[in-house]
């Protein structure tokens, strides 16, 4: 009875509004889309339409353009329909928009969902839809579906006789993934199939009807329907821009033209949906509204952000399109942060928050035959838009610099630089420039420590030590060696205290098997003004580097003693925040707070914000480094290179460490020993062949594995023959290292169960939850996707402590 009224007052709703022939501008009767007189006219727009109509790539367009609450343009162009007979084009024409029912309908539809708490976008979607769970699929999350990283077919099979939506439903959940699930982009009809059915069963209304009642009512887009009911067909026919001849060579009008959808009976989460310009302006308003009602704010922003694994290419939102092939309609000059998307007929929709803007070009570019498209169109169109919108100085300042930036989180856009050729001075060069000002005091030298080792250098290669032996009003009373010992070759717990030869400052050692050895000895602390820490860090939470410079931290505050740090760069850079967040409650050496393993901080950053979220306290000074970027891998910095420590040789195993280093706690060698480590992982009950066939097929993101063998010289199976992989490097801004480190662990645990012992891992993955889903043989990536909102919490901390 309820859908009955709802139907009834839809009815008395729908008007007879006609558009005004040819293209003036006319006014909405309703919605958020305000029609205003408009401000300007679009002639290059004009002129691109009128000249495609020409060339005969398509019949007709309708464009609406939105600027800052108003419809400001709105034209129609040509005609509707060319076969069998010709009708010209009007402003109220009716489209099948194809695939803008993903995003019109499906999309909103789920997230409405997860805001009422029924649906959890990384639970997997068997959780509602069991039978899904069958040949593979147990693991793919609604995100995956959404972002369409789930490794489904795009389409379902059309060579084989079928009919009705239980069996398309059918069909779909008895599919086997093409690929790993998350693996790559491939767009596919399949997942928003699927998210349709899910719509129903997690709602209880079909799909049609829950469109109806949660977005066309409340958004008053009143001529916005899958298959209108018959006794509106006589008022939609003539408004309807046919599509192309089917196999039967009947002209489809006010029929889906999308073949699956059509026998799902023209209702279907991927395509089905037929509206008008004049509607789909109050959608896109909505949603630059803040979600008018329909969604929450927070939700329009999740959903048109990019939400696609971190590391991929191409970026998505939920539904929506921001960067990838598909996203022709951007044009050259919307932002990245805009967003929109296309349907197979000639329809798209582009919405960008900077200028508060929106495009809508709708047209039938497969009439009559199907055999032209609207691709070149589109981004000709939104390039002329977005050249002639009335914006203000700063619209016009904030559209560049998003254009240029694009987002920090989208690792490896299309449009983002991957490196330059930067000129860096570290803070050993920034203090003697500045005259070694805060290491001065009034009347007197100042006594210092410095904790540093072989790479505590200036850009002249002058060590850090005889810099600071050397600098006027400072008084070098104590060196302070890390693990490794202030020459970083040493490779042992006993690391004794010694002399320096070339200054004769003693050396004391703060490193060894016992808590007490890592602390600075307070006696000594209590004999200086300050400690001057100049070390180049590897930019993972497990390297033993950050935890010493805690304790540096907590010694100085006890002491009252300055804490000054010369900044060095993160090496594998300051802009990718990757992998678990630290259980608290389980600091250690190698886990001295609650960071992900790659936390994306210089020693700098990390040290101000060990002082105040740990309460130290400490007076603490970072001299920062001038000329560095937080895209900066250690390669654009035109710094030498000096290995950190005796197996870090260089930026490629730099980037490797973050994963591989994850499991070199347990029972395999990850190279140690080798010309290579970190590059190697092997054992003598691995099979090289096996193993690197199986990680190749899990398709890896920025790597891929050849098999060899190796013979360790040191460390685990030392002098023993061991096969493994070799781990090849291939695209560094698409690696997620901590994720690696899980697929390497999970594959060693699915091979070879018997003699992976997956135990001491825990050490130094120190996430609870991570290990568990290993345990429990979850996919790797549902394990990586779980960690990431610890790591949404973790960078609103972060953020408020970087320099750069």
């Amino acid at each position: 009875m309820s859908v009955l009224i709802l139907f009834i007052v839809t009815i008395c709703l729908f008007g007879h509004e006609e558009g005004d022939a040819h293209g003036q501008p006319h006014s909405a009767s309703s919605g958020q889309a305000r029609a205003a007189a408009p401000t300007r006219t679009f002639p290059a727009v004009d002129a691109v339409i009128q000249q495609t109509i020409s060339d005969g790539t398509i019949p007709g367009a309708v464009l609406m353009v939105g600027r800052d609450g108003s419809v400001i343009y709105q034209k129609a162009y040509g005609h509707r329909t060319l076969e069998p007979h010709v009708e010209p084009m009007t402003l109220d024409t009716i489209f099948d928009l194809a695939s803008l029912t993903k995003v019109i309908v499906t999309t909103p539809a789920v997230m409405q969902l997860v805001e009422k708490g029924k649906v959890r976008l990384n639970d997997p979607v068997a959780k509602y839809l069991p039978e899904f769970a069958q040949n593979g699929k147990e693991d793919i999350t609604v995100r995956q579906l959404l972002t369409h990283y789930s490794g489904l077919a795009p389409d379902l099979d059309l060579k084989i006789a079928w009919e009705g939506k239980q069996t398309a439903y059918g069909m779909a959940m008895a599919l086997t993934p093409d690929d790993p699930p998350g693996s790559k982009f491939s767009y596919s009809d399949v997942n928003f199939i699927v998210l349709g059915e899910l719509v129903e069963r997690v709602s209880g209304e079909t799909l049609d009807e829950y469109a109806l009642r949660h977005i066309f009512v409340p958004l008053k887009m009143m001529h916005t329907r899958f298959v209108p009911p018959a006794a509106w067909r006589a008022g939609w026919i003539e408004k309807i821009a046919p599509t192309q001849y089917d196999e039967n060579e009947r002209m489809l009008r006010g029929v889906v033209h999308d073949p699956t959808a059509r026998r799902m009976g023209g209702v279907a989460g991927h395509a089905g949906l037929f509206s008008t310009g004049d509607d789909l302006a109050k959608y896109a308003q909505a949603l630059l509204n803040g979600g008018d009602g329909i969604l929450s704010a927070l939700s329009v922003e999740k959903m048109t952000r990019p939400e696609q694994p971190p590391a991929a290419p191409v970026l998505r939102g939920f539904g929506w399109d921001i960067d990838s092939p598909f996203s022709s309609n951007r044009g050259d000059l919307f932002p990245v942060g805009s967003y929109g998307h296309t349907g197979f007929t000639g329809t798209s929709m582009w919405i960008d928050p900077t200028t508060h803007s929106y495009v809508i070009l709708l047209t039938n570019a497969v009439h009559p035959r199907g055999k032209s498209n609207a691709i070149a169109l589109r981004s000709k169109v939104a390039t002329a838009v977005a050249a002639a919108l009335p914006l203000t100085a700063s619209e016009k300042e904030a559209l560049r610099w998003e254009s240029i930036t694009g987002y920090n989180e989208a690792q490896s856009a299309a449009r983002r630089m991957n490196s330059r050729n930067g000129s860096v001075k570290t803070g050993i060069d920034v203090l003697e420039a500045h005259g070694f000002d805060v290491l001065q005091v009034a009347g007197r030298k100042k006594k210092i420590g410095v904790l540093t080792n072989q790479t505590g250098i200036d850009s002249e290669g002058r060590r850090t030590i005889d810099v600071l032996a050397a600098a006027p009003g400072v008084s070098l009373e104590a060196i302070f060696s890390p693990e490794h010992g202030v020459t970083g070759t040493l490779d042992t717990t006993d690391t004794a205290n010694s002399k320096d030869a070339a200054t004769g400052v003693p050396v004391y050692s703060v490193y060894g098997a016992k808590d007490a050895m890592r602390r600075p000895p307070a006696d000594v602390m209590k004999t200086l003004d300050a400690v001057v820490f100049d070390i180049q860090d590897a930019g993972v939470r497990f390297y033993t580097y950050e935890t010493t410079l805690g304790y540096f931290l907590e010694a100085a505050a006890a002491a009252g003693v300055d804490v000054i740090v010369l900044d060095r760069p993160d090496p594998i850079n300051g802009a990718f925040v990757q992998g678990p967040v630290a259980d608290a409650g389980r600091e250690s050496f190698t886990n001295y707070w609650t960071v992900p393993a790659r936390h994306g901080m210089t020693l700098g950053e990390l040290a101000k914000m060990f002082n105040v979220e740990r309460n130290i306290n400490a007076k603490l000074t970072v001299v920062p480094m001038e000329g560095w970027q937080r895209g900066d891998w250690f390669d654009s910095t035109g710094l030498v290179w000096v290995n950190p420590s005796p197996n870090l040789r260089s930026v490629t195993e730099a980037a490797l460490y973050p994963g591989v280093g994850l499991i070199e706690g347990t029972n395999v060698s990850v190279g140690r020993g080798t010309d290579t480590p970190f590059e190697l992982l092997g054992a003598p009950w691995m099979k090289g062949k096996e193993l690197a066939a199986y990680l190749n097929a899990r398709g890896i993101a920025g790597v891929r594995f050849v098999p060899v063998t190796f013979t360790p010289t040191s460390s685990n199976y030392a002098g023993q023959k061991c096969e493994g992989v070799n781990i090849v490097l291939t695209e560094r801004n698409a690696l997620d290292g901590p994720e690696l480190g899980i697929e390497l662990a999970a594959a060693l645990q699915k091979l070879y169960p018997a003699d992976f012992k997956i135990g001491r891992m825990t050490e130094l993955l120190v996430n609870q939850a991570a290990f568990d889903g290993l345990m429990a043989g979850q996919d790797p990536r549902r394990i990586a996707q779980d960690w990431q909102e610890g790591l949404e919490k973790f960078e609103v901390v972060r953020k408020k402590y970087l320099i750069y």
